[in-house]
């Protein structure tokens, strides 16, 4: 028997192999969760200095995250900031250029999820890849959080991420309690007529950008990004608002004015009665980036004129 000196009890060695059980038994747990997690750590991503970036939102989300000078390739449709056209172009989602891709040594490269053989490829020669999925609207600062973090840069993508939250908060605060106008957003159709028009449906960041602006989206109930509608639909809809979002090359003001011209076609259609017919030619409204607080805001003033 031993003697406990700080109550003067006895204590017997049964209890003493109990006490340096569990502290054993604490001791391997610890040596257990030390030598989980000392791997995972020695496998954090390193940051990365060589980035290509084959999705053109992404790129966006780089420059503004001040990581613009580490970008050493782009797809073929990246436009902003200008900075991207003195970069190598390496194609598009169905054709990226992967051996000039391998000839630039990045140690990063930005794939949309759906780049499946790309993906694979670029595991098969072990270069590291971040995969992006075009999603709703709170995504986009989700995913300038997560690329901050994987690209060494976690301050500045956190503070970019919350000026977005901000923008989008502030047009939320500026058209609030209005009412809500029955709106359409369209992104594409045949020139000079009303046949092969798709529109923003009931998910996605379209969608998101309209409700942000003070729109009530006629295709919410649909659960898809976009859908395909004809003049029948339009019609049974009612929108009083029709918003039509274009990329700005070859938009001058005679093809804008003529393109809404269009729309005369439907005079029992609200939006067309009231004069409410939008085209927007602009290249940032169709990207899920960093500028989608101005986009909200462009919008709001269509929706709302009276809050500019």
């Amino acid at each position: 028997m031993l003697r406990d000196e700080g109550t003067g009890g006895r204590i017997s060695f049964p209890q003493i192999w109990r006490v340096q059980g569990r502290i054993s038994v604490s001791l391997c747990r610890l040596v257990i969760v030390l030598f989980v997690a000392c791997p995972l750590l020695a496998q954090a991503p390193a940051p990365a200095r060589r980035i290509v970036s084959l999705v053109p939102a992404v790129t966006e989300m780089l420059f503004a995250m001040g990581a613009g000078p580490d970008v050493v390739g782009v797809s073929s449709y990246d436009n902003y900031p200008p900075e991207v056209k003195s970069r190598p172009q390496l194609g598009a989602l169905l054709d990226p250029d992967f051996e000039r891709l391998l000839t630039l040594k990045p140690d990063l490269v930005i794939v949309y999820g759906t780049q499946s053989s790309l993906i694979t490829r670029l595991d098969r020669v072990h270069v590291p890849y971040f995969s992006y999925e075009h999603a709703g609207l709170a995504d986009i600062p989700v995913t300038m959080r997560r690329l901050g973090e994987r690209i060494g840069r976690r301050e500045a993508g956190n503070a970019a991420a919350a000026k977005i939250d901000a923008d989008l908060e502030k047009v939320r605060r500026r058209v609030g309690g209005r009412p809500r106008p029955r709106t359409v957003l369209l992104f594409g159709r045949e020139p000079g007529a009303l046949r092969g028009m798709y529109a923003s449906a009931g998910v996605g960041f379209l969608h998101d950008l309209l409700v942000t602006a003070g729109g009530d989206d006629v295709f919410a109930g649909e659960p898809r990004q976009s859908l395909q509608v004809s003049t029948e639909v339009l019609l049974a809809r009612a929108p009083d608002v029709i918003i039509e979002l274009r990329p700005s090359e070859g938009w001058t003001q005679a093809r804008l004015d003529s393109e809404r011209a269009v729309w005369r076609a439907l005079p029992s259609l609200p939006a067309v009665r009231t004069n409410r017919i939008y085209i927007l030619a602009d290249d940032q409204l169709l990207v899920p980036g960093p500028r989608v607080g101005v986009v909200a805001s462009r919008l709001a003033d269509v929706l709302h004129p009276e809050t500019k």
